[in-house]
């Protein structure tokens, strides 16, 4: 069995929610031998949700679209997300996705669907996406959403034909690994479930 030791762990950075932690590790070798001690950096995130929201009565996605500072690197600015949100510790993953689809786009849901929870990028941070998808109709809509100004959020609420989202997998609009795993398991799942079928003849 394959193993690994945490020789030594300290947090070395700290600034609002984000924190860095650095390790020095050993781990097994694939000859079987133990590595030399390796110094691994760790940034520190959390957990978040995240939810595909499907309008079942008009067949339309419902997608946030708003401006995140780390993809002006790459001459974006602005991009396509399902809602979502950083998850606080110890706090129930539906209950607070429910409350981010209100924040964002003023929607209220009874059920979550869970699709899949999975690494962001596990070679540089810890943080997980929780995923779900969220059957609703027009009489969900309880407010504009918009997100929290007081915490930076200005959030626009974009819908979209189902089939005009998917068209998206083939292109450089949606640049947002959550949202292109969401509606890849949407795309091949769908057939698969009778409710899809039944409403839309697929």
């Amino acid at each position: 069995m394959k193993k690994f030791h945490i020789i030594h762990e300290q947090e070395v950075f700290k600034k609002a929610i984000f924190k860095v932690d650095e390790a020095q590790i050993q781990h097994t070798l694939p000859d079987g031998t133990m590595s030399p001690e390796i110094t691994r950096l760790n940034f520190v995130r959390g957990d978040s949700v995240a939810v595909l929201v499907h309008d079942t009565v008009n067949n339309t996605f419902i997608f946030t679209y708003q401006f995140r500072y780390p993809t002006t690197k790459h001459n974006l600015g602005w991009i396509h997300e399902i809602p979502a949100g950083s998850l606080p510790d110890g706090k129930d993953p539906q209950a607070h996705m429910r409350e981010e689809m209100m924040e964002e786009i003023g929607y209220a849901v009874q059920e979550l669907q869970y699709i899949k929870t999975f690494y962001v990028s596990p070679g540089g941070t810890s943080e997980r996406i929780i995923l779900y998808y969220a059957r609703v109709t027009p009489k969900d809509q309880k407010s504009a959403g918009g997100g929290l100004a007081h915490e930076g959020e200005f959030v626009e609420r974009v819908i979209m034909k189902v089939d005009d989202a998917l068209k998206l997998l083939d292109n450089a609009d949606v640049g947002d690994a959550k949202t292109i795993i969401a509606l890849q398991w949407f795309k091949m799942n769908r057939k698969k479930q009778g409710l899809f079928a039944k409403l839309f003849g697929i």
